[in-house]
């Protein structure tokens, strides 16, 4: 991992956690310390985070599976819909339909009714309907591509999800538990680690640190395109236990060995800049 970017993790202010009366006592190891009631979050296990993150999803994408990025929040919505349709992953930054994934089919049967209705606007720009009738379809059309636009070519359940913010998007973090799917959260210092599969303590209120955050999950991408298409191997074995059919706890005791190989690849001591209070 470069210094260069821990230095932009730094800058974007990624070390910046809640205030320290709001804190999960669960994010204990994540954090560095304490500075004027705000925790500072320790930049070397956001470093081993993402380098984890970035080797699982490099994995899977190569495999041939596809990854869903989550950020519904106001912060994360502009840099999810550019960075992620850039790398042509799936995305919601919406809201988040309760059933999208363990409803999949009737998901599905919404986003076939949304091309129809493309179908007969790029047609005839419904001519052919009265007035009243015109209007109906065009606010259905409108309310469907709102919430799954981000999503209309995911035509199977995807390998990974990757979240911003875990109070928020609570639902679909227990649907992809429930279908055991690999989850990958950027976690504050208010958050439950324990939800997810792989953690990226930072600051999940910035648009800087998102931003940081979601360029590397998207280059990782961007590399597992390459292999998939090249059929190279990713120089990891990070993700072996990514079987979205295997019991959750089974893939956490297997992401604890490449948790230590990310830690291997964590700056230490000096070659970290330290968190700026600024």
């Amino acid at each position: 991992m470069s210094n260069t970017l821990v230095q932009d993790l730094i800058e974007a202010g990624i070390h910046f956690g809640q205030r320290s009366s709001g804190w999960n006592p669960k994010m204990q190891p994540f954090i560095y310390g304490k500075r004027n009631g705000i925790h500072i979050i320790d930049i070397k296990e956001t470093v081993k985070g993402l380098l984890l993150a970035k080797r699982f999803i490099a994995k899977i994408v190569s495999e041939g599976k596809d990854v869903c990025f989550i950020g519904t929040k106001r912060q994360a919505k502009s840099v999810l819909e550019t960075r992620v349709a850039d790398v042509k992953m799936h995305w919601v930054t919406e809201r988040w339909l309760g059933g999208t994934l363990t409803n999949f089919r009737t998901i599905r049967l919404r986003l076939k009714r949304m091309e129809e209705l493309e179908a007969i606007e790029k047609n005839d720009n419904f001519a052919s309907y009265s007035k009243k009738m015109e209007s109906q379809l065009r606010r259905e059309m409108m309310k469907i591509k709102r919430n799954l636009e981000g999503i209309r070519h995911m035509d199977k359940l995807p390998g990974a999800l990757v979240v911003v913010d875990i109070q928020r998007e609570v639902t679909a973090i227990r649907e992809a538990r429930k279908l055991g799917i690999p989850t990958i959260c950027l976690v504050d210092t208010d958050g439950d680690p324990d939800m997810v599969d792989i953690a990226i303590p930072g600051n999940d209120d910035s648009m800087r640190s998102i931003d940081v955050v979601i360029r590397e999950l998207c280059l990782a991408a961007a590399e597992g395109k390459q292999q998939r298409q090249g059929g190279g191997e990713i120089d990891t074995e990070a993700g072996q236990g990514g079987d979205s059919g295997g019991p959750r706890r089974s893939r956490r005791a297997q992401f604890r060995r490449d948790d230590q190989d990310a830690a291997k690849d964590a700056p230490r001591g000096n070659d970290a800049p330290a968190p700026s209070n600024a």
